[in-house]
């Protein structure tokens, strides 16, 4: 399984990945799900990736072997954001085709959920969430995020702390914290952990980073979070039924 979610707010936007994939509770694997395509000064382009695992992988190498021929329609020459969520929904169609295709009566899932946010240069940050379809929809100030994979353990601190105005500090700690929450309930989601922050008209992939387990902030957060629930909890006042 996986759990990857991304923030377009104000000043930036947030990514954090997981890379635990498995097909069994004995075939455990890590693989990168965060994947990066760059112009200096001119793009930063973010995917994330979740669901079946050759689909995705596919769906990545096509993407990097046709930005090498710059006379086809790319991640590196399209004018737009908008342009480049449509042109990864048909890589996606393509994919899921050909690959179900070759699999006629078989019931594998080829299915996947890819997020891509980044920002062009002339345009604003923008994030979108495609589907397997091929179709997508966009984050907005109202709705500044999107999850992936095994969400539902991580979105009740994301909706509880996070707007469209939170800084990007902030957004990653909230971020990191709701991957804590995951990890804690879903063994099949696990470290290392890939994040990035993407500060606006930045252009700039220096703010990347893997989390391990020995990583110390992250071990700080989780055990200040999981301490300051206990504590708050041990706070409230006892349940009076004959009130």
């Amino acid at each position: 399984m996986t759990y990857c979610v991304a923030m377009r707010l104000s000043s930036g936007l947030v990514f954090v990945s997981d890379s635990r994939t498995n097909a069994g509770v004995d075939h455990i694997s890590t693989f990168r799900k965060l994947h990066v395509f760059h112009q200096s000064d001119e793009r930063v382009l973010v995917i994330q990736s979740a669901g079946n695992l050759a689909t995705t992988q596919s769906i990545i190498s096509l993407l990097h072997r046709r930005c090498l021929d710059d006379e086809r329609e790319n991640l590196l020459n399209v004018k737009s954001m908008y342009e480049a969520a449509s042109l990864l929904g048909e890589t996606v169609r393509e994919v899921i085709a050909r690959d179900s295709g070759a699999n006629q009566g078989g019931n594998t899932d080829f299915s996947c959920n890819l997020l891509l946010g980044g920002q062009i240069k002339g345009e604003a940050l923008r994030l979108f969430h495609v589907y397997p379809q091929g179709n997508f929809i966009e984050a907005t100030h109202d709705t500044p995020y999107f999850q992936i994979g095994e969400s539902k353990y991580g979105k009740p601190i994301i909706d509880r702390v996070l707007n469209f105005e939170t800084p990007l500090d902030q957004a990653m700690q909230c971020a990191l914290i709701s991957m804590d929450s995951t990890l804690r309930s879903n063994l099949s989601v696990g470290l290392p952990l890939d994040v990035m922050t993407y500060p606006t008209d930045s252009y700039s992939t220096a703010q990347q980073h893997r989390i391990t387990e020995s990583h110390p902030y992250f071990d700080m957060i989780r055990k200040g979070w999981g301490e300051g629930l206990l504590s708050i909890f041990a706070q409230l006042p006892p349940l009076k039924l004959d009130e």
